[in-house]
């Protein structure tokens, strides 16, 4: 069970507050005998049981809000129904004092008696019902802490998870980059291994493009100039296309 920090208990003991002080109004005006101060004591009952029935409703939207998962709240399923009937018992009190005082007018003195102590005796239901409730705090506080700490648990477990399949895909995505880099340095000393024979092929012409030039008459160099140009021309058609 959740403990008195639990928002639950800090709006259910402003609320007990407020019906123990609307008793208190309510037994004044009861006893008294002066029509102007019942008038009075009347007007502050009934605006109490609308402030206290509003308060009654909230809380009851809470605990619908926290009935949805009540294992996120820190809670359970029997915890959800004695709130709801905390607060059932609690909308019956305002019920039962705005109606008696509401019927005050037209009622005798045994009637208002006997309503009032209907209606006293439901706080000392409610009294049971709240000690009920704090034995219930001291025997399931511990088992509720350790479904809290299990449920924390799973949930970093999860994230966990998560995070090693992240740093999975990371790690793969690096290694198709690396393979992609040694294809890449692969074709690229292969180009350069072409492109260093054919540099020594054409150093290898031109030696003996010279050797022919100096035994050549000038018609042979011109000759042997276009046909050097014609063989730099195919060349570097081949070299360009391969």
């Amino acid at each position: 069970m959740p403990s008195a920090q639990d928002p639950f208990y800090v709006v259910k003991q402003e609320i007990q507050e407020s019906i123990d002080k609307l008793k208190s109004t309510f037994h004044q005006w009861e006893n008294t005998a002066d029509v102007g101060e019942r008038s009075s004591l009347s007007k502050e009952v009934l605006a109490s049981c609308e402030s206290i029935a509003w308060q009654v409703d909230e809380l009851d939207k809470a605990i619908s809000v926290a009935a949805r998962d009540p294992s996120w709240y820190g809670i359970d399923e029997v915890e959800v129904e004695n709130r709801r009937k905390w607060t059932s018992d609690a909308r019956t009190q305002v019920n039962k004092a705005k109606r008696t005082v509401e019927a005050g007018k037209g009622s005798n003195n045994a009637s208002l008696s006997g309503m009032h102590r209907e209606l006293m005796r439901l706080p000392s239901s409610h009294q049971t019902t709240s000690n009920q409730y704090a034995a219930q705090d001291n025997d399931d506080f511990i088992e509720s802490e350790s479904d809290r700490q299990m449920l924390l648990i799973k949930r970093q477990d999860e994230e966990l998870d998560e995070l090693s399949l992240s740093v999975q895909r990371i790690g793969g995505v690096g290694l198709t980059i690396h393979e992609e880099l040694l294809a890449q340095e692969k074709i690229i000393d292969e180009l350069g291994n072409e492109m260093d024979g054919t540099s020594n092929r054409l150093d290898f012409v031109q030696k003996k493009v010279a050797m022919v030039m100096k035994k050549a008459s000038a018609k042979g160099q011109i000759m042997m100039i276009l046909g050097l140009l014609a063989m730099f021309i195919f060349l570097f058609i081949l070299v360009f296309f391969t």
